[in-house]
């Protein structure tokens, strides 16, 4: 048969009831919660999957699950999506946004709100399970889907597999996986290679000697060493790397001191860097030690710098044979709104997962902007002005198509694998 053709059709038939898609939504972006304290969101989703013919693996990682469907021979299909919630005060203004304060990991309270989306990511993937269980007569094999906690510290993915994700559920021959970027709504934009950037957050400490802040000469001031790091550190993307390469060197945190008049004896500053190509990536480590430990050096800094590297997100370098066997579904399916995507220096850790099952995968975007909001800024080039984007307060996809275009394409992404 046409996969293809016959997967556009199945997508069109309406036989799987996705009525509870929209209160589910709502009810997750409401109620959210930070990375590793998603207890209630876990719970929902485990609920929402009794309706369905399924054996559900948890928790892994903490408040991760997995839904495994099997049903008869064939290949086996993972579908991740992530399940937690960003520090941000929600500023959208629709009836279900978020009011909740959560505690931080140093106990302090903040508002909290979906502001990347994983609610979307949550509730499409709900939906392809309904369609799934809805039409076993038209696939064959088993698909698994797995929701993740605690992507936004980059801990959940390796969490699951520290906890035996990889003999607790059948090995993928192929892993999938989507998030929803600012665009045209309904769009799904897919491509192979580099599609999200890799990242680490690097914590520096620079030593110095305390003393009175009315005795200079009698400190070695890391304040001083952190701001002539700071502005050297400029330099490294902007001299050392090639311009045809792509590289982001960015200070997120600067920390001395408690007090007015006290020198400290030490300073912290914390760097968070992307890159597409792990060549460019050694190449700017290399220099950020260097020009760290001659700054020390140069202020006679009693101790060597000491380096913390966190938050690590590998590449997520799609698979080109993934990619040539699911674009044309996507281009069956969505007509014009399947597009090209293009490379983002966003990341995330889902590419841990199939590379501990070593399976090949594909990860794709979904524009959720409503589409008057696109097409002016489109239209006046002010889309890096004027449309939110993931992590802002704003932020919010336009519900009806964007979840539309997301439950479908990972319905048709997978049967693309699965259907007989």
């Amino acid at each position: 048969m046409s996969a293809p053709t016959d997967i556009a059709r199945l997508l069109s038939s309406h036989e799987a009831d996705l009525s509870f898609q929209r209160p589910f939504y709502e009810d997750l972006h409401e109620r959210p919660e930070l990375s590793g304290q998603e207890a209630e969101t876990f719970s929902k989703i485990q609920e929402l999957m009794e309706r369905f013919d399924c054996e559900v693996v948890s928790p892994l990682g903490g408040f991760g699950l997995c839904a495994v469907f099997r049903n008869g021979d064939g290949p086996t299909v993972l579908f991740r999506a992530d399940i937690d919630a960003l520090p941000v005060k929600e500023e959208t203004g629709v009836p279900y946004a978020s009011t909740r304060l959560r505690p931080r990991g140093d106990g302090t309270m903040t508002g909290v709100m979906h502001a990347c989306g994983h609610d979307m990511h949550a509730t499409a993937l709900a939906g392809i399970c309904a369609i799934l269980d809805a039409h076993r007569q038209d696939w064959s094999g088993t698909f698994v889907a797995l929701f993740q906690p605690a992507e936004e510290n980059s801990t959940g993915a390796n969490a699951m597999i520290a906890d035996g994700l990889v003999t607790k559920i059948p090995r993928p021959d192929v892993c999938l996986g989507q998030h929803v970027m600012p665009g045209r709504a309904g769009e799904v934009r897919s491509m192979p290679g580099a599609q999200f950037a890799a990242c680490d957050s690097i914590r520096i400490t620079v030593h110095g000697r305390s003393a009175h802040g009315s005795m200079p000469h009698k400190a070695i001031d890391p304040t001083f060493i952190a701001a002539m790091i700071i502005v050297r550190l400029q330099a490294v993307v902007g001299r050392e790397v090639d311009p045809d390469d792509f590289a982001v060197v960015t200070v997120g945190s600067v920390r001395a001191g408690t007090t007015n008049n006290i020198i400290p004896s030490s300073a912290e500053i914390v760097l968070n860097c992307r890159f597409f190509d792990n060549a460019t990536k050694r190449r700017v480590y290399s220099s950020i030690r260097r020009l760290v430990n001659a700054e020390c050096e140069a202020s006679g800094s009693p101790k060597p710098a000491e380096f913390e590297f966190f938050a690590h997100g590998d590449l997520i370098d799609n698979s080109p044979e993934v990619y040539s066997t699911v674009r044309p579904t996507f281009d069956r399916v969505f007509g014009r709104n399947s597009v090209d995507g293009h490379r983002s220096s966003v990341s995330e850790d889902f590419s841990h997962i199939p590379a501990a099952f070593r399976s090949p995968y594909l990860y794709w975007t979904v524009g959720c902007t409503p589409h008057d909001i696109w097409d002016q800024a489109v239209a006046n080039g002010t889309v890096d002005t004027d449309v939110p984007v993931n992590h802002q307060p704003n932020f919010l996809p336009d519900y009806e198509p964007t979840v539309e275009a997301a439950t479908k394409a990972g319905a048709a992404a997978a049967l693309t694998y699965l259907a007989s």
